[in-house]
């Protein structure tokens, strides 16, 4: 339940400002440091990623829903996987008008190796917290997913518009309140 505003409020809303947007840097520069490890894009690095919690093969159709990508984009960043070795494209057996995109578990069980050696430094972190603590995490892990999934909406429809001037943060830039 929302509290009213209070003096430490402010503050801590202010921190949290700060602390969200270092760790949203932090996870940026984290995907890239992965991505060049895995010689791959980091939009490519978090298909991986997102195609390995579907529990089956799906369209380039889907990939594009997955990734936020138009279906040209999606298409290409398929092709590369598909050359970089991650994943084949193969016939429905039900619609052969379709083709479905299938990772290849060989080089994904690398992948998931990368992310294992990579895991137990996460672990030991969550291992401070209490288990209503990682709940909490937990919550607001899936309303970001939910809120990023809304604002990724807001920004592609055109809501805003592009800052004014070179190097200009313009109205509503991270960290900043409209």
């Amino acid at each position: 339940m929302p509290q009213k505003s209070s003096g430490r409020r402010s503050v801590l809303l202010a921190e949290l400002s700060v602390a969200s947007r270092r760790y949203m840097a932090a996870y940026a520069l984290f995907n890239q440091a992965v991505a060049d490890h895995l010689r791959l894009h980091p939009t490519d690095l978090q298909c991986l990623n997102l195609l390995s919690l579907e529990a089956e093969p799906v369209t380039t159709g889907r990939v594009a829903e997955l990734t936020g990508l138009t279906t040209g984009s999606a298409t290409r960043l398929v092709d590369r996987l598909e050359r970089a070795g991650y994943v084949t494209r193969e016939r429905d057996t039900a619609d052969r008008r379709r083709v479905l995109v299938a990772a290849v578990p060989e080089r994904m069980a690398e992948f998931g190796e990368v992310w294992a050696r990579l895991n137990g430094d996460w672990a030991a972190m969550f291992e401070a917290y209490d288990d209503d603590e990682v709940a909490l995490l937990i919550a607001h892990m899936r309303r970001t997913v939910e809120l990023s999934a809304a604002q990724i909406e807001r920004l592609r429809g055109g809501e805003f518009e592009a800052a004014e001037g070179p190097g200009s943060p313009g109205p509503g830039a991270v960290g900043e309140r409209p």
